[in-house]
């Protein structure tokens, strides 16, 4: 069966409102989860739907949450997402942007106490449209090990960029530090099939085709073992002789 991307859409939203997610929430976070899958980004699309609904469930994400600008200081503010999910919160922190940069130039808008935000490039939209470049960035949990290693221990750190044109589509980049987004992995697990060698590695460090042993160890950083040392030399650099 064939669904539309408003029945898509519609069918998202009841899940998570009867997860407990607001009105709001649930129709911001359900057309950028069919967004992300329209783009074929499927680890970042309704494959979250679930998991977003446990989360509700769990008290992991407050349904109920309201963002709101905390603190604001001429190009910059900070919005609290108050532990709900992420796309509210996340909307309100571009707005603020776009109409920081249109008076001063340049913006700077945050996020915290939030939730996993989906595919980066997805936010980025508003920014292009307003004939703007953006960047986005997010911290992460440790997921990638250095290399020759057993523990997970630096985050994906997802980028992205958006740089407008004129009388053609933006340039959109967006992506992760990984060999694969761990939301794919996630999928691989779930259709129970193995996965590429070189995506990641199990807890003892070898490497594996098994998603789950994946989900349980670390991926792998893109690029290889280049990547894994470049990941290694960014936390130094503050710490370099000679470097303030």
């Amino acid at each position: 069966m064939k669904l539309s991307v408003d029945e898509l859409t519609q069918l998202a939203v009841r899940a998570l409102k009867r997860a407990g997610a607001s009105k709001a929430m649930a129709q911001a976070t359900a057309e950028a989860l069919v967004a992300a899958e329209m783009e074929g980004l499927t680890g970042h699309g309704l494959s979250r739907v679930p998991l977003y609904c446990e989360h509700l469930r769990q008290g992991r994400a407050d349904g109920r949450a309201k963002p709101k600008v905390v603190r604001k200081k001429g190009a910059a503010c900070l919005v609290d997402a108050h532990g709900g999910l992420a796309f509210l919160a996340s909307a309100l922190a571009v707005k603020e942007a776009v109409k920081r940069a249109q008076r001063y130039g340049v913006a700077f808008a945050g996020v915290t106490n939030s939730h996993h935000f989906g595919a980066a490039a997805y936010h980025l939209a508003p920014i292009a449209r307003a004939g703007l470049a953006g960047l986005a960035f997010t911290n992460s949990p440790a997921a990638i090990n250095a290399w020759g290693g057993k523990k997970a221990f630096y985050g994906t750190n997802p980028i992205a960029a958006v740089f407008p044109r004129k009388d053609a589509d933006p340039v959109v980049v967006d992506l992760s530090l990984t060999e694969v987004v761990r939301g794919k992995i996630m999928l691989y697990a779930k259709e129970g099939k193995p996965i590429p060698l070189g995506w990641a590695v199990d807890r003892d460090g070898n490497p594996t085709t098994d998603p789950k042993a994946a989900l349980t160890g670390s991926l792998m950083a893109i690029g290889g073992v280049k990547g894994s040392i470049a990941r290694m030399a960014w936390p130094m650099r503050g710490r370099l002789p000679g470097s303030k």
